[in-house]
């Protein structure tokens, strides 16, 4: 295979999953190209994110010595290798989004950092395909030998998709090469069959690189490979080679599994690539595995923010409504990793569900992770942050946002998935197009308008005669939705996929009015760290209470009123422009103390412990320091902007 340069300079705007013409795929991307955002909310994030982070993560990246490994291992320079085992992983990510970058936005340096750092990763590469870094240095010139732990083949994945990444948006076939080089490796070295190693890789993600890299190249050996890898799962294999298996969703088969478990990230990761595969050769037993996975997880083990992975130890999952406020781990990387496990799940069966998850997942889990400047992350998302908390190790939220971290996984991750956006807008069909998410863009045969998220109208414009079948996702979250189009109007029910099909004249409109009314939200009772609490949601963002915004009191002492109305106002002058929510409550002016943190609830103004007589009432007011408070909310996604400040999305009842 020859390579070649980019040298078109027309925009090519992400299609990261592309089923082929004989995949069973309800639904498909647009065409490359045909969506993108032109302005609004997400435009100025994407812009952003391709001015600032995508550019200084090359510094970064320098900085932390993910290039120097890889001129180590191609013999350019003497040294250790640095930093976690997965460090080129970094690298492809961050390849992956220079590429739909360039497509989104074409310039002359990114083009040139791509080249750069593609010659260096080929260079690294051995003879026979491997390419590993870190590996490569550290090992002596052994592989595979603690698959569990190694990270070989997510990195590999990871390469995979920076690869197609970068043929489908500047035309270069440079990484494309090194991608097929190490997957025809992998081919000839795992699996079933005689000189072939029957092992999986503890961190899945090879097996969405796998597909996409045949789809792109049509090799179906790099399929056939990916449903090896995903049925090779939960048959001991990790567990016999010293791993726990429910840490690395190898506790039971993929096609049996009835929940998640374990590594949040690995875990959806590898139901991601599960539907890959299901899609691609027609299992249909694994998709019914999948789906029934998915709503499982978002039943009894997903944050309201939609986040995933509820404890800090092993990044896990954790038990069924194990879902804890201030511990919250929900990771950004897992978060992303919803994103794509739904995306191909809507793909495959064109459930509006999926299309509800993934807003949910962006709007709150996902845009949580990075700061309203695009350079600066967390790594973790929990739900509170209390007065004087910790500043621990190094992922704390008690830190503040932070420009990179020892594990840097999250922030080229948030990178590829900003620059690859438009591609998840809307799909197509024969005959329609579906617009599951409302961001001001040009679709294919429509244009949008919006000032979504904050506001709940949406103008679709068609700009070519003739027949068409529109699709306008309702979410679930609009109790009513008007939509007024050239036959009229109609009240479509919340969490379902609206369909206008007419022939069209260009200049058409239908406009959608959406019920953004603020709604408070109580827990399922068995979901202990938010009982006896409200959390508070206005469209599809998720509210949170933070201290730069009170006066008066401290986050930490606010209960709120379940029954007083919440009023709106819009800030143009706050956060990028938002709209708070001003929510009744009651606090004391300062925190009182005690000798002992419990009270008696049978003796109201009696003592709280048997060394503490200064007992008050338990009901909020009757004490002389409590008084009525307004709090402001402004939505979780923007928290910490201003500085790690106390802040809870979970709020007490007044009682």
């Amino acid at each position: 295979m020859t390579t070649t340069l980019a040298t078109d300079r027309r925009a090519r705007t992400a299609t990261p999953v592309l089923p082929t013409a004989d995949a069973r795929a309800v639904l498909r991307p647009l065409p490359a190209g045909d969506a993108r955002i032109t302005g609004g909310f997400w435009a100025l994030r994407q812009e952003r994110n391709g001015r600032d982070a995508v550019r200084s993560g090359h510094r970064q990246l320098e900085a932390a010595g993910n290039f120097r490994n890889l001129r180590i291992a191609a013999g350019l320079e003497q040294g250790e290798a640095v930093g976690p085992v997965f460090m080129d992983s970094d690298v492809t990510k961050w390849l992956e989004a220079v590429a739909w970058e360039y497509g989104r936005a074409p310039a002359d340096d990114l083009l040139e950092l791509q080249r750069e750092v593609t010659a260096l990763y080929a260079r690294a590469q051995a003879e026979d395909g491997y390419v590993d870094s870190v590996q490569q240095v550290r090992s002596g010139g052994e592989r595979y030998t603690d698959l569990k732990w190694s990270h070989e083949l997510y990195c590999a994945g990871h390469l995979y998709q920076a690869a197609v990444a970068q043929h489908r948006a500047t035309g270069d076939t440079a990484l494309l090469e090194v991608a097929i080089k190490n997957a025809d490796h992998l081919v000839r070295t795992f699996g079933d069959g005689p000189g072939r190693t029957a092992d999986v890789d503890g961190h899945p993600v090879v097996e969405m690189g796998l597909v996409e890299l045949y789809r792109e190249t049509g090799t179906r050996d790099y399929l056939d490979l990916a449903h090896w890898f995903v049925d090779a799962r939960g048959h001991g294999i990790i567990e016999r080679a010293g791993g726990e298996p429910t840490y690395f969703s190898d506790r039971v088969p993929v096609r049996q599994a009835t929940t998640v478990e374990g590594h949040a990230v690995r875990a959806v990761y590898l139901a991601a690539g599960a539907v890959d595969v299901a899609v691609e050769t027609g299992d249909t037993e694994l998709l019914a595995a999948s789906e029934r996975q998915f709503a499982d997880m978002t039943a009894t083990k997903a944050f309201i923010t939609g986040g995933l992975g509820a404890r800090w130890d092993w990044e896990a999952f954790g038990d069924p409504y194990e879902l804890p406020t201030d511990r919250g781990y929900a990771e950004t990387c897992a978060a992303i990793g919803g994103v794509q496990w739904a995306w191909r799940l809507l793909l495959a069966t064109g459930k509006p569900v999926y299309a509800d998850a993934i807003e949910r997942l962006l709007y709150n889990a996902f845009l949580a992770g990075v700061s309203l400047a695009g350079t600066e992350y967390f790594y973790v998302n929990p739900l509170q942050q209390r007065d004087h908390a910790h500043r621990d190790e190094n992922r704390s939220p008690a830190h503040g946002r932070r420009g990179w971290f020892d594990c840097a996984c999250c922030p080229p991750n948030i990178m590829r998935t900003f620059a690859s956006l438009d591609g998840s807008l809307a799909t197509v069909t024969d005959g329609g197009l579906q617009v599951h998410q409302y961001a001001t863009a040009d679709l294919g045969p429509v244009r949008v308008e919006t000032g979504y998220p904050h506001d709940g109208r949406v103008r679709v414009t068609v700009t070519e005669d003739g027949p068409l079948a529109l699709g306008l996702r309702i979410p679930a979250w609009s109790d009513t939705t008007t939509v007024t189009g050239p036959d009229g109007r109609d009240h479509p029910a919340a969490g379902t996929l609206h369909v206008v099909e007419r022939t069209w004249t260009a200049g058409d409109t239908v406009e959608l009015v959406f019920d953004t009314t603020p709604h408070r939200w109580v827990a399922d009772a068995r979901i202990d760290a938010a009982r006896g609490q409200v959390a508070i949601e206005r469209g599809p963002l998720v509210y949170a209470v933070e201290q730069a915004d009170q006066q008066g009191f401290t986050v930490d002492d606010l209960t709120v009123d379940a029954d007083a109305p919440i009023t709106e106002e819009h800030r143009d002058d706050l956060l990028d422009g938002v709209v708070t929510l001003r929510v009744p409550g009651s606090a004391p002016a300062a925190h009182e103390q005690s000798a002992w943190p419990y009270r008696r609830m049978d003796r109201p103004g009696g003592a709280a412990h048997p060394a503490d007589t200064t007992g008050v009432d338990d009901v909020a007011g009757s004490d002389p320091g409590v008084t009525a408070v307004t709090a402001v909310a402004v939505p979780y996604y923007a928290w910490a902007n201003r500085g790690a400040a106390p802040m809870r999305v979970w709020l007490p009842l007044t009682r």
